[in-house]
């Protein structure tokens, strides 16, 4: 059980990584429609080093919200936890070509969706600390729902679905919109949270 409580500024400089991760996640795959590989590759790299530091930043951020909500905060963590690996699996996948990079993105959908079930407990838990400002926990709160719309890739993982074409439209087009949320949103609260915590 974690008891002690990590340092102010060690939570806020991971959260800035995370988010740095995520926003150059996002800069190459728009590199890749434009140019091409080697930025697809390093698109896949980056989502799976941004859910590696989001389970650290459960990890670190852990004692502050098991504090403020004791069951809450191990359900998350263990969201957060499985949700990471699940997306390194579908970074592995893809990167080694076991798959190709639609049920890859299934996989990193569905486990970004359970990292977005963590966020929404954390920022919940949050509305009871007073530390936060209100607009950072709110944004985190709609943050956490788009990003948990990937939960309805989950079918499509199960069937092995790796084409747009084979795929029922609520995978595409919900369980996909979940990346607004893992790939543009979630990097940006990130480095928000993270700014504020190192200005205390």
């Amino acid at each position: 059980m974690v008891t002690n409580s990590f340092p102010t500024y060690l939570i806020g400089w991971v959260a800035i990584g995370t988010g740095i991760a995520g926003l150059l996640g996002l800069a190459f795959i728009l590199l890749f429609f434009t140019i091409g590989q080697p930025f697809g590759t390093l698109n896949d790299v980056c989502i799976g080093l941004a859910a590696i530091l989001s389970a650290v930043l459960a990890w670190v951020s852990f004692p502050e919200f098991h504090a403020l909500s004791p069951r809450l905060s191990w359900v998350a963590l263990v969201a957060a936890l499985a949700g990471t690996f699940v997306v390194a699996v579908g970074s592995a996948l893809v990167i080694s070509r076991v798959t190709g990079w639609y049920l890859a993105g299934l996989y990193m959908a569905a486990g970004n969706a359970l990292l977005g079930l963590w966020l929404l407990g954390l920022n919940y838990a949050a509305r009871h600390g007073n530390t936060w400002p209100q607009s950072l926990i709110v944004t985190g709160l709609v943050v956490g729902v788009l990003m948990a719309l990937g939960l309805a890739a989950i079918p499509g993982i199960i069937g092995r679905i790796d084409s747009w074409d084979a795929a029922p439209w609520y995978i595409n087009y919900i369980g996909q919109a979940g990346a607004l949320g893992w790939l543009v949103s979630y990097p940006i609260w990130c480095i928000w949270l993270g700014r504020i915590l190192l200005s205390k």
